[in-house]
C-alpha cells in the first residue's frame, strides 16, 4: 500500500484534497447540534429532572443574569432605575429574548439583596445557549453594561454569556499547531520535514471535526467533544506522522533510495503506528463501560479523528514523501550524504550515552524515578471530583463579577439552587422541614404546575462545597422522609453532585477493562507476559502522578493565577474518565514505538541487553520530541476558553511529560534491565494458542540452500576484533543470525583477537559482536563460496543498532 501510494502520489493527494473540503462543504451547510446530555439513569436528580420536565415542558431557553451593584445608597434610587430600566427594556425588545424578569415590579422583591445595594434581573432567550446567536448575546452585554457609570457596576452572568467571552475559536488549535512546528523545525532542520507532520494532523482533525459536526444530527454529542478530539487530534497526529518520517530521513541517510525508504518506514513505523492508533480507540471506547451518556459522543468524535489521523499518516503521508523525495532532508544533510556517502547504522550522541548510563545503573535510575513520581502522586489522595462553574473563571471575566456579586448579595448558595420536587399537594410539613434543616439559607415554594410542585431550596454554602453534597445527601437521607414526603432532590449542583457518585462508582472498572484491553492487545504483539505487566504497572503509576498534578493545580490552586486558569476548586467529575483513556492510549502509543525497536533488536541478537539499550538510544529522542509537540499542543488549550478543555489540557501534558520523559526513558529501560531475558517469556501452552498480531515486518527465513552435501559449513566469516586503537580485544561474543534472527553460530574471539564462525548458505547474515567493557555492533555481511574476512571495531560508549 505504501508503494502504490508513494507511486500514486498526485491521486492519493487529490482524493485527500476532495474529501477534506467535501466533507467541510457539507458540515458548513448542515450547521452544528451539540447537544449536553446528562442522563443518569437510577439517580434521584433525573427523577427530580423528569418531574418538572413533565410540569414545565415549553422553558428550554436559557436563562442568564443582568447584577448591578452601587456603591452609595440603593439600588431602588430612581437615578439607578433611570439607568438600567431602559437597558432591561430595551434588551426585553430584542428578536431571541422570550422575557425579562427585573426587581422593580410587584413579584421583584426578592431580586434585590437585603442592604439593597444589590440586584439582578433574569433574561431568558427562546432558545438554548448553544443555540442563541452570538450577535444577539454581544448585544445583551452591550446593552446592559453601557448603564454603567460611576457608583453603578453591571455584569452578567449564564451560559450564553459565556460563550461571548471566550477566545476566537481555533486559537488554541493554531498556537499548539505554530509550537509544534517550531519543536519539528528544530528537530529536523528541514522546513519541508517539517510541513509534513503538520499537513497530516490538519487532514486527520480537519476531516474529524467536519465529520464529528455531521454525526450531532444524528446522535447527542457534547459541546465540548469537538475541543477534546482536536486536542488528541492534533497530538497523535503530529506524532505518528513524525515517527513514519524519523524513520523514513534514517533511511535515506543510511544509503536506501527514497521510495524504499518510506516503503521501509511504513512497514516498520507505519504498522507500529497502526498499532498504536488501534490502542487509542480501544482506550477511548473503554468510557463505554462507564453507561454515561455524555460521553458517548466524546467517544465517537475523538476515535473517528484517531482513525482519519492514523489513516492520514499511512496513505496521504507516503504520497507527500513521493512528492518531496531527498528533499526531506535539510540542505546540509543532503551535501554531507552528497560528498560522504551513507552515514553509518549506529546510535551516537546524547541519547546513546543516556542509554549506555541507564544500563550500567539500572538500580539507581528506578529508584530516583520512582521516588520523583511518588512524590508527584501525593496530591492525588484528596482528590475531589464535582463541577467546574462560573466561579471558576478568572476574576477578569464578567460571569466570574456576576458570580461574585450574587454570592455577596445572596449568599454563597445562590448561584447553585437546590430543587426539591414533589408531585401531589400537601406541601406544608415538607417546606417547614426543609427550612429547619441545617445548611438552609432560603426555601421558597413555586405555585404547582400539572400536580409537580418546585421548592426552591437555597444552600448556606457554594455549589462546589463539601458541605453543599453532605446537605444534599440529608435532605435526601433524613430531611425529606422525616417530613413523610415523596420528594426529588434535583438542580444542576445535584445533576453534578450524582455525576461525580456514579463516575466515582464506575472508575473501578473502567480503568480494569483498559488495562485488561492494553494488556491482551501487547501480549499479542510481543508474545511476553512481562512486558505488558510492566506497561500497565508504569501507566498506573503515570496516571496517579498525573492526577496529582492536576490536584495541586486546579484544586489546590497552585499556579492557577500564573495560568490566569482563574479559581481553584474540585476536579471535573467526567475529567478522569476521559484523561484516563487519553492517557492509556498514549502511553501505549510510546510503549510500542519504544518496545517495538526493542523487540526488534532482540529477536535479531537474542541479547536483552542490547536490545534494550538499542531500543532505548534509537527511539528516546524521536519520544521526546513527540512528547515535547504534544505538551506544546495539549497547554495551548489553556486558552480554550473552556475550563474542561483547560483542565484536560494541563492533565494531558503533565501526564505526557512525566510519561516520556520519566517513565519511558528511564524507569521502563532500567526495569527492563534489571528484569533481564525474562522480559521475553512466554509460556509455550499459551504461545501455541495465542493469534499473531505482527508489529514489526515479518523476517526472512534462514537459508537453507547451497548447504555442502556432507552437512559441513558451505564457508565462513572470520577476522579480527580490536580497538579503534588495533588492540586485540579477547573474549568477545561474536554471533552469526540468520535474516530472520535465528543464531546459527556463536563463538568467542581469542587472545589476539580472532574469531571464525560458520555460514551454512551464500546469502546476507547479521554478525553481532559484544564485549564487556566496549559498545556492541551489529552488520549485515554478505556471504558468497569463499569465506569473508572481516574486522570488527569496537569503541566504548557506543550503540549500533540493526535495521
Amino acid at each position: 500500500m505504501a508503494r502504490w501510494c508513494y507511486r500514486h502520489r498526485l491521486v492519493v493527494l487529490l482524493l485527500w484534497v476532495g474529501a477534506l473540503f467535501g466533507l467541510g462543504f457539507s458540515a458548513s451547510a448542515a450547521g452544528t447540534n451539540y447537544a449536553n446530555v446528562f442522563s443518569l439513569p437510577d439517580t434521584d436528580s433525573k427523577s427530580a429532572y423528569d418531574l418538572m420536565e413533565k410540569a414545565f415542558p415549553d422553558t428550554s431557553g436559557d436563562t442568564d443574569t443582568v447584577v448591578w451593584k452601587v456603591d452609595d445608597g440603593s439600588v431602588r434610587d430612581q437615578a439607578v432605575q433611570d439607568r438600567i430600566r431602559p437597558a432591561l427594556e430595551k434588551i426585553a425588545k430584542m428578536p431571541g429574548v422570550g422575557a425579562v424578569t427585573g426587581p422593580y415590579g410587584a413579584q421583584g422583591a426578592a431580586q434585590v439583596s437585603r442592604d439593597g445595594t444589590i440586584a439582578y434581573a433574569q433574561v431568558t432567550f427562546v432558545k438554548r445557549a448553544n443555540e442563541v446567536p452570538k450577535g444577539l448575546v454581544e448585544d445583551v452585554v452591550d446593552t446592559a453594561q453601557g448603564a454603567e457609570r460611576a457608583g453603578l457596576q453591571v455584569e452578567l452572568g449564564g451560559q450564553a454569556i459565556q460563550r461571548v467571552q471566550e477566545p476566537p475559536q481555533g486559537l488554541s488549535e493554531t498556537v499548539g499547531i505554530v509550537a509544534a512546528a517550531v519543536v519539528l523545525f528544530l528537530a529536523f532542520g528541514s522546513f519541508f520535514a517539517m510541513m509534513l507532520p503538520i499537513a497530516i494532523a490538519v487532514f486527520g482533525v480537519g476531516m474529524g471535526l467536519f465529520a464529528t459536526q455531521l454525526l450531532s444530527h444524528t446522535t447527542d454529542v457534547p459541546d465540548i467533544a469537538p475541543l477534546l478530539a482536536s486536542l488528541i487530534g492534533l497530538g497523535v497526529g503530529i506524532d505518528y506522522a513524525l515517527f513514519i518520517v524519523t524513520r523514513h530521513r534514517r533511511g535515506i541517510l543510511r544509503g536506501l533510495d527514497p521510495e524504499e525508504s518510506a516503503v521501509t518506514a511504513l512497514n516498520t513505523s507505519g504498522r507500529a503506528v497502526l498499532f498504536a492508533g488501534g490502542t487509542v480507540c480501544i482506550a477511548l471506547a473503554g468510557m463505554l463501560v462507564t453507561r454515561l451518556r455524555f460521553l458517548d459522543g466524546v467517544v465517537i468524535g475523538t476515535s473517528l479523528t484517531v482513525v482519519l489521523s492514523v489513516l492520514a499518516a499511512t496513505t496521504l503521508l507516503p504520497a507527500l514523501l513521493g512528492f518531496l523525495g531527498p528533499r526531506v532532508l535539510s540542505r546540509r544533510q543532503r551535501r554531507r550524504l552528497a560528498a560522504q556517502g551513507p552515514e553509518p547504522e549506529n546510535a551516537s550522541g546524547l541519547a546513546a550515552r543516556w542509554s549506555t548510563g541507564v544500563q550500567k545503573r539500572p538500580r539507581r535510575t528506578a529508584a530516583l524515578a520512582l521516588v520523583l513520581m511518588a512524590v508527584l502522586a501525593v496530591p492525588v489522595l484528596s482528590l475531589r471530583l464535582g463541577a467546574t462553574d462560573q466561579g471558576n473563571d478568572d476574576s477578569s471575566t464578567t460571569t466570574r463579577k456576576a458570580y461574585d456579586l450574587l454570592a455577596e448579595g445572596f449568599g454563597p448558595g445562590f448561584n447553585g439552587p437546590l430543587q426539591v420536587v414533589t408531585e401531589g399537594g400537601g406541601t406544608g410539613t415538607l417546606v417547614q422541614s426543609l427550612k429547619d434543616a441545617s445548611g438552609v439559607a432560603q426555601v421558597a415554594a413555586l405555585p404547582p404546575a400539572r400536580g409537580v410542585t418546585v421548592i426552591q431550596v437555597v444552600p448556606t454554602t457554594s455549589p462546589q462545597s463539601a458541605e453543599t453534597d453532605r446537605l444534599i445527601d440529608r435532605l435526601r437521607d433524613d430531611v425529606i422522609p422525616a417530613a413523610g414526603a415523596q420528594a426529588h432532590v434535583g438542580g444542576v449542583t445535584a445533576v453534578s453532585k450524582d455525576f461525580a457518585s456514579v463516575t466515582g462508582d464506575r472508575l473501578p472498572l473502567f480503568i480494569a477493562t483498559i488495562i485488561g484491553l492494553g494488556f491482551l492487545l501487547l501480549l499479542v504483539a510481543f508474545r511476553s507476559l512481562v512486558v505488558p505487566l510492566t506497561a500497565a504497572l508504569m501507566n498506573l503509576i503515570a496516571a496517579a502522578a498525573s492526577f496529582g498534578v492536576l490536584v495541586a493545580i486546579f484544586q489546590w490552586g497552585w499556579g492557577l493565577e500564573l495560568l490566569g486558569l482563574g479559581k481553584e476548586g474540585p476536579i471535573n467529575a467526567f475529567l478522569p474518565v476521559i484523561m484516563l483513556s487519553l492517557l492509556f492510549g498514549l502511553s501505549m502509543d510510546y510503549q510500542v514505538f519504544l518496545v517495538s525497536r526493542m523487540h526488534e533488536e532482540w529477536v535479531h541478537t537474542r541479547d536483552n541487553a542490547r536490545a534494550v539499550r538499542v531500543g532505548l538510544a534509537e527511539t528516546s529522542r524521536v519520544i521526546n520530541s513527540a512528547a515535547l509537540i504534544m505538551v506544546c499542543v495539549f497547554m495551548a488549550f489553556v486558552l480554550s476558553g473552556d475550563s474542561g478543555a483547560a483542565m484536560a489540557g494541563v492533565g494531558l501534558a503533565a501526564a505526557v511529560a512525566l510519561d516520556a520523559f520519566i517513565l519511558r526513558t528511564a524507569l521502563v529501560p532500567a526495569a527492563m534491565h534489571l528484569l533481564g531475558d525474562s522480559n521475553w517469556w512466554l509460556p509455550k501452552g499459551l504461545e501455541k494458542r495465542l493469534p499473531h498480531l505482527a508489529v514489526e515486518p515479518k523476517e526472512e527465513a534462514a537459508p537453507s540452500a547451497g548447504a555442502r552435501a556432507d552437512g559441513g559449513p558451505a564457508s565462513a566469516v572470520h577476522g579480527f576484533v580490536r580497538t579503534a586503537e588495533g588492540e586485540p580485544i579477547a573474549g568477545a561474543a561474536v554471533t552469526l543470525l540468520s535474516g530472520g534472527g535465528r543464531q546459527l553460530d556463536r563463538v568467542e574471539s581469542l587472545a589476539d583477537g580472532s574469531y571464525i564462525v560458520s555460514v551454512p548458505a551464500p546469502g546476507r547474515y547479521l554478525l553481532a559482536t559484544t564485549a564487556p567493557s566496549y559498545g556492541a555492533r551489529a552488520r549485515h555481511v554478505d556471504v558468497g563460496e569463499r569465506p569473508l574476512v572481516y574486522d570488527v571495531e569496537l569503541a566504548e560508549g557506543e550503540v549500533d543498532a540493526v535495521n
